[in-house]
């Protein structure tokens, strides 16, 4: 099955998930274990909008900052800058923040409400570098933006 096909069928289990759902915490937990075990991401999870700083939300693999600042490493810079970051090698992005020291790449994207305000930053990791490409980007902006949808 290719990468574009396993994306396919994730998201529509996600999205039967989340029409099934409603509790905000279940639903992003189910999600990234949809994504961890279809897609066979190294790290999958969440980090929520929290004032100053980005704080961890559910997630699959090992454990994580729990903080993050706004416009530091992946995650903060795509919450700052509120548009998706792709990264083909952690360690050559600059401020990088290594939760994991075996993480490799990584892709962040942000989560807006209906209201288009910023709620989370979606954050996937890979141990192997350059393992995330504009499928990627396509496929997991469309899961952002179906979660927004259900941003309550």
């Amino acid at each position: 099955m290719s990468k574009s096909e396993q994306y396919v069928v994730s998201l529509r289990e996600i999205d039967v998930r989340l029409d099934k759902g409603g509790d905000l915490i279940g639903d992003l937990g189910n999600t990234a274990a949809v994504l961890k075990k279809r897609l066979g991401f190294f790290w999958v999870g969440f980090y929520f909008v929290n004032t100053d700083r980005l704080v961890l939300g559910p997630f699959q693999g090992a454990p994580a900052c729990v903080f993050l600042p706004y416009g530091e490493g992946v995650c903060g810079t795509c919450a700052s800058e509120k548009q998706t970051i792709l990264v083909p090698d952690v360690r050559a992005f600059s401020g990088h923040i290594a939760c994991d020291p075996d993480s490799r790449s990584e892709i962040a994207v942000p989560v807006f409400d209906r209201e288009d305000r910023l709620r989370a930053v979606l954050d996937v990791d890979s141990n192997r570098p350059d393992a995330f490409d504009e499928t990627d980007r396509v496929y997991l902006e469309k899961l952002a933006h179906t979660i927004g949808s259900h941003w309550k």
